[in-house]
């Protein structure tokens, strides 16, 4: 499984547009083959940092993820809405347990 974590710096005057284009990605990307999930939620500190949480069955569907449509939609169009450089971290996972809190 593959996990993807990434944090987007939005332009405060940009704002509403991001979140809807994140939540049309999410939604198309969710119907995807091999996407487990993808969530996208905003910083509790700062309204203006979309965090993406991506999780994938494995690489093929990671790989035909980023050949969609829609996520070359979204690339094209988050460029003129981000205040900085997104940070993206992915973590190539062979194990996970539930944890009891």
């Amino acid at each position: 499984m593959l996990v993807v974590h990434a944090e987007f710096p939005i332009k405060p005057e940009a704002r509403d547009k991001a979140v809807e284009s994140a939540q049309q990605l999410a939604e198309n990307s969710r119907r995807e083959d091999g996407v487990l999930e993808y969530r996208v939620t905003e910083d509790t500190d700062d309204e203006n940092t979309l965090f993406f949480v991506e999780r994938y069955e494995d690489e093929a569907a990671f790989d035909a993820h980023a050949e969609t449509d829609h996520f070359g939609e979204f690339e094209a169009e988050v460029s003129e809405l981000l205040a900085g450089k997104p940070q993206v971290t992915r973590f190539d996972v062979s194990e996970t347990a539930e944890v009891g809190l």
